[in-house]
């Protein structure tokens, strides 16, 4: 008799044969740049149940370009492993050929080049025409939304989010989870998750007082699809007052609690459960050590690290999949459940073209409603840039160079730092900077650039903090993200060594001096967590250095030297 390990493993490896998995066919048409609409939603239905998932869209309502990363380091047992290798090794890894739509879509290479051929990618417009084409082969199909909904773009932080609201709503979700809406202030949040239509969901989310789970946001939800009790179980993103303002949610507390989890994975399991889903915002790392650690998870929908996978990561027994970012991509996830068990899985990452993907007709004429107000503020041009800008990398992004920049010399500073989001469309060379472009870049509720001294050796302990952040070998140690931006200063960091050993030879370029423990410095930085922080807001400190520069060229940042990789 087959155990049901060897029939899953079975039943991937035939999907993946018939091209039910991954990249389906618009892997294999994408070197002719012929695609189709049909070929994108092309899927071999399969079993009684289906997942739609979306997440880290970021605000992002209209199509835009995104870079993905040339570097993403693992350390420990994740380096070398998906998602840590980018470009070529990404490219032979999955089969993909150079040139293609799929190498546009996954990779960095030939970046600008590729995107006159393949155009701009997501738009909520095209994700509505992807769903909608979903639930009318699946009607029952569950749309899952793994959070950074909320954030991002200047309409967002206008509306307090209400734009991001309402276009999601008319989607209609089934359930979603959290991390950067909490940074609207937790009384808005609550305003709006009262309000929801859709499941608010979060196991870890807790009452700080009482160390209680908050009655607001659920752990789970059942939904009846297929003849199958299907359990949706939330995880939000653990490191909130860490990583964001405590001062802006105190009523909540977060963390792992993965101990937590096992107890809802047994509860929902003795519920009735015939298959369990965790819809996560933990980060792919986290996401992989979680399934070690938790028994009984049948897929993990993975968000907040920004990673597009085109096949499912498998963990024991666990599938985790990972759908990117900006809405450029929408996953389809395709469960055999029966009997009380997940007998197979089938899996497509489907990538938003905009130019292939036509338009809903209604969710288009309802962003543009959102949008309406602010038209002439979007649109205005405030520069041109001569260069890629993007921002995904472990040690810098072309975008954050330029803000920085802008710190350093709107602000006078010797040093200048920048925080390592991965959130935030690409331009290419030759594009208009639009204020919309800026804040798309910059928008949050703390934006303050501040200006202030601080002695080289604290300038040292802040990189090293954030370095653990990123590079700790235990997964549950790392918060995502990529390392902080440094303007103004370079350094050497070994990513093998602990905390405290990883960063050297901090030098300020302006002199070439090394960077004097006991002396102080003038920073100038911006998303600053401590509550008052006092400066003219980042979008307009970037607004004036572009309007003061005209065309911005941005020259490659080689003032880090990275060890260990």
């Amino acid at each position: 008799m087959i155990s049901r390990r060897d029939f899953l493993q079975v039943s991937m490896a035939a999907s993946a044969l018939v091209g039910a998995s991954g990249f389906g066919n618009w892997g294999r048409l994408a070197a002719q740049q012929s695609l189709t609409q049909d070929q994108l939603l092309q899927f071999d239905t399969f079993g009684n149940i289906s997942l739609i998932h979306i997440t880290d869209i970021h605000a992002q309502l209209k199509p835009i370009y995104f870079r993905e990363p040339s570097i993403n380091l693992g350390v420990g047992g994740n380096k070398g492993h998906v998602p840590h290798i980018t470009g070529a090794d990404f490219r032979k890894a999955y089969g993909i050929a150079d040139g293609s739509a799929s190498a546009y879509a996954l990779t960095h290479d030939d970046f600008s080049s590729l995107a006159q051929g393949y155009g701009r990618v997501g738009g909520m417009d095209r994700v509505a025409t992807v769903i909608n084409a979903i639930r009318a082969d699946r009607p029952d199909a569950l749309l899952l939304d793994g959070g950074d909904t909320w954030h991002g773009s200047y309409t967002c932080h206008q509306t307090a989010g209400q734009d991001m609201v309402n276009v999601m709503n008319a989607l209609k979700p089934d359930a979603m989870t959290f991390h950067w809406e909490f940074t609207l202030g937790s009384e808005r949040v609550n305003e709006i998750v009262e309000g929801l239509p859709f499941a608010a969901l979060g196991q870890n989310i807790f009452d700080s007082e009482w160390d209680e789970p908050a009655e607001l946001f659920k752990p789970y939800k059942f939904f009846d699809r297929g003849g199958a009790k299907v359990a949706v179980i939330g995880q939000a993103f653990p490191y909130m007052p860490i990583a964001n303002p405590g001062w802006m949610f105190p009523e909540y507390s977060f963390g792992i609690r993965d101990e937590h989890m096992q107890e809802m994975v047994d509860e929902v399991r003795a519920a009735g459960a015939d298959v369990v889903v965790v819809l996560s915002h933990n980060g792919f790392d986290v996401d992989k050590k979680m399934a070690g650690v938790v028994t009984g998870i049948d897929v993990i929908l993975s968000g907040h690290t920004h990673d597009a996978l085109p096949e499912p990561v498998l963990v024991g027994q666990t599938h985790i999949i990972a759908s990117g970012s900006n809405g450029k991509f929408v996953s389809r996830v395709d469960l055999d459940v029966r009997d009380g068990q997940m007998m197979g899985i089938r899996h497509k990452l489907i990538p938003i073209f905009a130019d292939v993907i036509a338009p809903d007709p209604v969710i288009s004429k309802l962003i543009d409603e959102q949008r309406a107000p602010y038209a002439d503020q979007l649109s205005e041009v405030i520069g041109k840039t001569d260069s890629l800008l993007y921002r995904r990398g472990n040690f810098n992004g072309t975008w954050d160079d330029l803000i920085c920049d802008a710190l350093l010399s709107e602000r006078e500073a010797d040093i200048a730092m920048s925080p390592g989001v991965r959130w935030g469309p690409s331009l290419n060379p030759g594009d208009d900077i639009t204020r919309e472009d800026i804040w798309n870049v910059t928008s949050m509720s703390y934006g303050a650039a501040y200006r202030s001294e601080m002695t080289g050796e604290f300038i040292k302990v802040i990189l090293e903090d954030v370095a653990d952040n990123i590079f700790n070998p235990d997964p549950y140690y790392q918060q995502g993200g990529d390392m902080v931006r440094i303007g103004g200063m370079g350094y050497r960091i070994d990513i093998t060594k602990p905390q405290g050993e990883r960063i050297s030879e901090m030098t300020l370029l302006k002199t070439g001096e090394k960077i004097d423990a006991s002396k102080s410095y003038v920073v100038s930085g911006w998303a600053s967590v401590n509550e008052g922080t006092e400066g003219p807001m980042i979008w307009d400190v970037v607004e004036d250095h572009i309007r003061k520069q005209g065309t911005v060229s941005v020259t490659p940042n080689t003032s880090v030297n990275v060890v260990g990789a």
